[in-house]
């Protein structure tokens, strides 16, 4: 598991307030006046407090700032929904919004400009800050999706559930579409801060009292009906020093910071992209949640063939992302990313089944099959799952999923991933605008439902228009190319490599990435062309 401390993977959204204000100006008259005349508006921008404490941290020239503001913004008589799709990858991205006109559900195009990326909401907030004599120290702007971990329901008699996803999805550079949305008499958390780039210093204030004024950019207020009362938030921050606590001090504050982190950042990251766990057996999904218990035996006689039609999962490969050189020992390595995801008509379901003997290490697996109304209807034999006691891991990993291999510039095989098993988890949301696709899985994490040590049967899924991504970042995933000559290279995503699962299609099942090499021995470089447009 690499360190807590390191920084999720985000993209800057810092752009210019009054561009996106200006663009959408022009066009958002007709789109939000029905809902601004509505009681109790169709959406409000409120402070849950006027004053609150940040607590800093430093340690060895590392910073860290818990700031929470309690922004937070709250949908009406409707449920506040926005749906955010490109049709290729060369294309823009459009946004659509769900209003609810005489009982009935239509969508509503958003002016050209409003989103540009995954992140949510183009510049929905500024935030300025001054110090306590009411000098300006910062000024910047936060998107807004609506998707959070900490949404909740803020009156008596809304809705009991909350349908949409907890995260915007911005992190993959190849998502597709995503659902954003605030349920009805629900509140969702609005980002307080600049998202880090990756460059330059992060987001941080000195110890002292300060003044954070937030204020909803003026399109969304009249886009979306937010009262122009109502729509700035004035916060006193009192910024106190905790470094006394040292290394164990600045680790906790991180680790406590990850709670509230904004809607738009993804979970830790360690071996399984995305994936925060160790496979702790007491946390498991699988023991608690009925859709994620496998029988505890395995299929008896002879298994209904998978039928010739109906649902059935899509795996498709995205092309490897978040690329990079890296040295150990020595030895040069590229690091990726990879992402296997689900465009089909049914989850991808895999049950394992503990073979005999109290020490076995291995599991048979198989795949099943479910009509249109969920009723399973087939199975087949699905190869195997292996239990990994290694620290990082110790969950059963299935072994057929997926692969990784660097095609040299004729295409053969130049070097082969070490990795060759999986835990199947929904780590990323790469297309939810799809049909059936699921917004709120359970299955997120490596603690869910890859299984302890103690089971008999255990049970993974992939579901709609998720992705499963995995980093590969060490000796033994990533590929060594300590010897390899300069020149082109292709990284290749291969799903379902032996084709022992089951699928609508399998012509989508490979990806490549171009990567071309260079340098001395001692000074490799590494050059990522785009592909489709995209870098990343």
């Amino acid at each position: 598991m690499t360190d807590p401390t390191n920084h999720r993977r985000r993209r800057s959204r810092l752009l210019t307030l009054g561009a996106v204000t200006g663009t959408l100006a022009l066009t958002a008259a007709g789109v939000g006046v029905a809902q601004a005349a509505a009681a109790p508006p169709a959406l409000s921008f409120r402070a849950s407090t006027s004053a609150v404490t940040a607590e800093r941290y430093e340690y060895e020239g590392t910073s860290w700032l818990s700031f929470d503001l309690g922004l937070h913004v709250v949908a009406g008589q409707d449920a506040f929904e926005i749906w955010a799709k490109r049709t290729g990858y060369d294309k823009p991205i459009t946004a659509e919004r769900v209003v609810t006109q005489n009982g009935k559900k239509k969508k509503v195009a958003l002016p050209a400009g409003t989103v540009t990326d995954f992140w949510g909401l183009k510049d929905f907030t500024k935030i300025t800050i001054v110090d306590e004599a009411g000098k300006p120290v910062t000024e910047y702007t936060t998107a807004f999706c609506g998707n959070a971990w900490t949404s909740a329901r803020t009156r008596p008699d809304a809705p009991a559930a909350n349908p949409y996803p907890t995260s915007c999805g911005g992190y993959n550079p190849f998502t597709l579409g995503q659902v954003w949305g605030v349920q009805a008499g629900w509140s969702a958390n609005v980002p307080d801060q600049p998202v880090y780039d990756g460059t330059g210093p992060e987001f941080d204030l000195a110890p002292g009292k300060y003044t954070a004024t937030a204020t909803v950019n003026p399109a969304y207020q009249q886009m979306f009906g937010i009262p122009a009362a109502s729509s700035t938030a004035t916060v006193a921050v009192t910024v106190v020093d905790e470094s006394r606590g040292g290394e164990a001090g600045l680790l906790a504050a991180r680790k406590a910071d990850t709670a509230r982190e904004p809607s738009s950042a993804p979970p830790l990251e360690d071996e399984h992209a995305l994936h925060a766990g160790q496979g702790d057996a007491a946390r498991q999904v699988s023991s608690y949640l009925p859709e994620f218990r496998a029988p505890a035996k395995r299929p008896a006689g002879t298994l209904k063939a998978a039928p010739a039609s109906g649902p059935k999962p899509d795996l498709r490969s995205l092309p490897a992302w978040g690329i990079s050189l890296s040295e150990e020992e020595g030895r040069t390595f590229i690091n990726f990313g990879a992402t296997v995801w689900n465009a089909g008509t049914s989850p991808l379901l895999v049950d394992g089944f503990r073979r005999s003997g109290a020490d076995s290490g291995l599991m048979d697996a198989y795949q099943y099959f479910f009509d249109a109304k969920g009723n399973q209807v087939g199975s087949k034999e699905a190869g195997t799952m292996e239990w990994d006691p290694r620290e990082g891991h110790k969950h059963w990993h299935f072994t057929d999923f997926a692969q990784y291999n660097l095609l040299a510039a004729d295409k053969a095989l130049a070097v082969r991933s070490g990795k060759e098993a999986f835990c199947l988890a929904n780590t990323d949301a790469v297309d939810f605008t799809i049909a059936g696709a699921k917004w709120r899985p359970e299955n997120t994490s490596l603690e869910t439902s890859c299984g302890a040590d103690t089971v008999v049967a255990v049970r993974e899924v992939l579901d709609i228009g998720n992705g499963d991504t995995y980093t590969q970042d060490r000796p033994g995933q990533s590929f060594e190319i300590t010897d390899l000559p300069n020149g082109t290279y292709y990284i290749e995503v291969l799903a379902n490599p032996d084709n022992k699962l089951a699928e609508l299609s399998t012509s989508n099942n490979t990806a490549l990435r171009e990567v071309i090499l260079g340098g001395t021995p001692d000074a490799r470089t590494l050059v990522v062309p785009p592909v489709h447009g995209i870098d990343g």
